[in-house]
């Protein structure tokens, strides 16, 4: 297998911790190249559930390297409370198979704080974030007064830039917020305690990748959340706060991008939002619960409960195009079973006008009125098929009619949280 990117083409949550963990196994290197410990990538294996946040999906494979790259923001304390979790669970974490970049950013107790803080002040404009500081630490990137990992390792400079840091964020907790400030000495300890453990997994994680291409290896890169989150291409302003696609690679982990192979992109048979923003296929009725029961859809990381609706082929069809994917993959099409006939969105209506194409140029998809097909449904249970022929007839026709709709071919299909549940149909 080549390298190779994995993202998100929808909303987030489309399963591709499941998908990056069966990926693994051909790979030699998964590395996450954005986002932070706001995503939660679900993967099981056997009878154990692992929900992984900053940790990449292939870390329950041995043997294989695991990256957190610069472009993601890294929080030491839920970091490490992970690798603990998962050594507790007698997964094998350290210094060989997980690498962490010294140019990542660093969440700090002031980040978590001031994003929480802000969502609050914002009331009904509120954007819906995990409240886990990664807004605030991608501002602080941007604005070049961030601290980054290999900060961590010099108390020195961790000491002078928090001063700084704490001085103008204390100064906004309490004149805007009114809420006491942080202990300048009391951070300063708690995070030269973190990177003090961190240091043995910190490196240039950019020089180690270029070099593992140059020795044959197959990198597997993965995105944290959906396409249509993406600070640039997704439904600003109720986006997250880096690029999310393949445009996010080369940036997040300075690994060249005429070396990225290909890139799949991964969509639920149905779709989910989570937080505020648009939703154009967003099912209100009674329906809308009957998906999120069936698909148990509550955030990995919030607990909070998914907003359901149905596959929209506009949306899917712009994150797959501007990605440069020729496949993608199919995932929770068992969910579908016994819940009738299943709309499909296959056009946008505003203004007089019929969009059959992302319609990116709009301020908002405000007014927006969506378009459906319905599809007929199917009762069976999918899960214990693993060819695409013994699929009952609707499903494998559902599968084949929303491949042809979006234009790109279907190249695996998932049909439950197990490792071994899906069908290959040639990726």
């Amino acid at each position: 297998m080549p390298s190779l990117c994995v993202f998100g083409a929808q909303w987030g949550d489309e399963g591709k911790g499941k998908i990056i963990d069966h990926l693994a196994a051909d790979v030699s290197h998964v590395v996450r190249y954005q986002g932070g410990s706001n995503a939660g990538h679900t993967v099981v294996v056997g009878s154990e559930k692992y929900v992984l946040h900053l940790v990449p999906s292939g870390v329950l494979h041995p043997g294989k390297v695991n990256v957190i790259a610069n472009g993601v923001a890294v929080d030491p304390v839920l970091l490490l409370e992970e690798i603990d979790g998962l050594v507790a669970r007698g997964v094998a974490v350290g210094p060989n198979n997980l690498r962490i970049s010294a140019r990542a950013h660093v969440i700090f107790q002031h980040h978590r704080r001031l994003d929480a803080l802000a969502e609050r002040w914002r009331g009904e404009g509120r954007i819906g974030t995990t409240g886990r500081g990664i807004g605030p630490a991608y501002a602080d990137k941007a604005a070049r007064v961030g601290l980054r990992v290999c900060d961590l390792l010099d108390r020195d400079r961790l000491e002078a830039g928090l001063r700084v840091a704490l001085a103008e964020k204390n100064s906004f907790i309490q004149a805007v917020h009114k809420e006491a400030p942080l202990e300048l000495g009391e951070q300063l300890d708690v995070y030269g305690r973190l990177g003090a453990r961190l240091e043995p997994f910190v490196g240039d994680t950019g020089a180690e990748l270029r070099a593992a291409h140059r020795a044959g290896a197959n990198i597997l890169f993965e995105a944290a959340q959906g396409v249509m989150l993406d600070l640039d291409h997704g439904t600003y302003p109720y986006v997250t706060s880096s690029n999310t696609g393949v445009d996010g690679i080369p940036a997040g982990t300075g690994f060249p991008p005429q070396h990225i192979g290909r890139a799949i992109g991964i969509a639920k048979a149905y779709c989910t939002r989570v937080g505020e923003g648009p939703f154009p296929s967003e099912e209100h009725g009674p329906r809308g619960s009957e998906l999120r029961e069936a698909g148990h859809e509550y955030g990995a990381t919030t607990g909070r409960p998914r907003r359901c609706g149905w596959l929209d082929v506009v949306a899917l069809r712009y994150a797959l195009e501007l990605n440069g994917s020729d496949g993608w993959i199919m995932t929770n099409l068992d969910v579908l079973s016994g819940l009738g006939d299943v709309p499909v969105a296959v056009a946008y209506r505003r203004g007089g006008s019929r969009f059959e194409t992302f319609p990116a140029h709009w301020s908002s998809l405000d007014g927006v009125e969506v378009e459906y097909v319905q599809r007929p449904g199917w009762t069976e249970d999918l899960t214990a098929v693993r060819r695409f022929e013994d699929l009952p007839p609707a499903a494998r026709n559902y599968v084949e009619w929303v491949e042809n709709a979006v234009g790109v071919p279907i190249r695996m299909l998932s049909i439950g949280p197990r490792r071994d549940q899906v069908i290959h149909r040639g990726l």
